[in-house]
């Protein structure tokens, strides 16, 4: 089976193939050094087309023992803008900000739109 074609970006970040997320878990252990990576790595986000879904504000396990301190979910119009956001040149002199910030791990998933009640 072929893999779902990746569509132009959308200035709603909404199309209709693949759509790159890039999910962290953070802990958060500098709240000035944050604020810092927050202002210089936002704007290069959203000019790459990122959107936040879920910025964490309670967080409840279920199942398994996770208890992460806190989940950022960033969605992409296509998968390979997403990848091309994480490895600019621009976000990737954020990196060491954010890792002096917090401590945490990320990936970045693909996944095609599910459709909606209204779109069925």
């Amino acid at each position: 089976m072929a893999a779902p074609a990746a569509v132009a970006y959308h200035p709603k970040g909404r199309g209709t193939g693949l759509r790159g997320y890039m999910i962290f878990e953070l802990e958060i252990t500098d709240q000035q050094a944050w604020e810092e990576y927050r202002r210089v790595a936002g704007p290069i986000m959203e000019a790459s087309g990122g959107t936040f879904l879920v910025r964490s504000e309670r967080i409840e396990p279920l199942e398994g023992g996770w208890r992460p301190a806190s989940i950022s979910v960033v969605e992409f119009p296509t998968f390979e803008a997403a990848k091309a956001f994480y490895d600019s040149p621009a976000y990737q002199g954020t990196i060491p900000l954010r890792e002096r910030a917090s401590r945490g791990r990320g990936i970045l998933v693909g996944s095609t739109p599910i459709p909606t009640a209204e779109a069925k």
